[in-house]
């Protein structure tokens, strides 16, 4: 079925202990897409400026990826990050940051996207999700993602964002944010009473957690031997997972399940390497096959 994802198209510059990329691809609606194109076609919305040096259509080039979301505001300028990662890799720093054409008006859902039935927000501020959602006609499952500054700064229309889409998907340190608890089986069945079906709270190299009202799944990362940028990994895991359930159009739990699998095993091989590197160096074949091998690494 259709999905399609709006979120952010970013020039990065990454400093991780293993080196340094500079002015590469980022931003979340690039990582979503191509970890997503492996299972489904995938509807792009996202915005750049007239400064931004990359040709989507090579980027997703013999992919499923339809772009005429796209919208290049010539008169502006491409988000740009800057991060470095610690010497452990598991805290992230921001050096610099611009907004630019992130902290304008969001993109139009083109009219053929409004009848997308599978629909990923990814992080921005909550009311501008809430305008992108209001542009899909009659969505099956919606999906969105948040970091802290919207749970600290938006939280009402935060709130208002979640009551509206069937699964959150957010990090341990959000959820006990959003919750106030720090047990996360807490923070989950709290934030499910706010109005979502479902969350999905990722722990890093911990694996994930997956919570419905009355059943909870819980799975370790893969175990990867090579980690260069964990940058996008995040947003690789939403893809698959969101990619997985519109290949299969089916939301029970069991579907879920799979779908969370296949979200660690693109995360995985997203951190292998540099901006999209890792996902773009493999095919449909080698998810698979990582699929399987995590399925037999957790059996028991």
């Amino acid at each position: 079925m259709s999905l399609l994802v709006t979120g952010s198209i970013g020039i990065d510059t990454i400093k991780t202990p293993h080196g340094v990329s500079e002015n590469c691809l980022g931003g979340s609606a690039i990582y979503f897409s191509m970890a997503a194109s492996f299972f489904s076609p995938v509807r792009f919305v996202g915005v750049v400026g007239g400064d931004c040096p990359f040709d989507l259509a090579n980027v997703f080039a013999g992919r499923n990826v339809d772009l005429t979301g796209l919208e290049i505001r010539k008169n502006s300028k491409t988000f740009r990050w800057v991060g470095t990662y610690s010497e452990n890799m598991d805290n992230r720093t921001t050096d610099y940051i611009e907004l630019n054409v992130l902290a304008e008006q969001p993109p139009v859902v083109p009219k053929e996207f409004s009848d997308s039935k599978f629909v990923f927000l990814a992080n921005t501020a909550p009311g501008l999700q809430l305008k992108l959602l209001s542009q899909i006609e009659e969505p099956l499952f919606v999906a969105a993602d948040t970091m802290d500054f919207w749970i600290e700064g938006h939280p009402e229309e935060l709130k208002e964002l979640i009551r509206k889409i069937d699964c959150l998907i957010i990090n341990e340190d959000e959820a006990r944010l959003l919750s106030g608890e720090h047990n996360l089986i807490k923070a989950a069945e709290k934030i499910l009473t706010i109005g979502t079906q479902v969350i999905v709270i990722k722990k890093g190299e911990s694996g994930s957690l997956l919570c419905c009202a009355n059943e909870t799944f819980v799975l370790p990362a893969f175990p990867a031997d090579d980690v260069k940028d964990p940058t996008g990994a995040g947003d690789s895991f939403a893809g698959a997972f969101m990619g997985h359930l519109a290949q299969t159009g089916k939301t029970d739990f069991e579907s879920l399940k799979q779908a969370v699998a296949f979200g660690t095993v693109a995360a995985s091989f997203t951190i292998a390497d540099f901006s999209l590197a890792g996902l773009t160096s493999i095919n449909k074949a080698d998810i698979d096959a990582r699929f399987t091998a995590l399925r037999k690494l957790t059996r028991f």
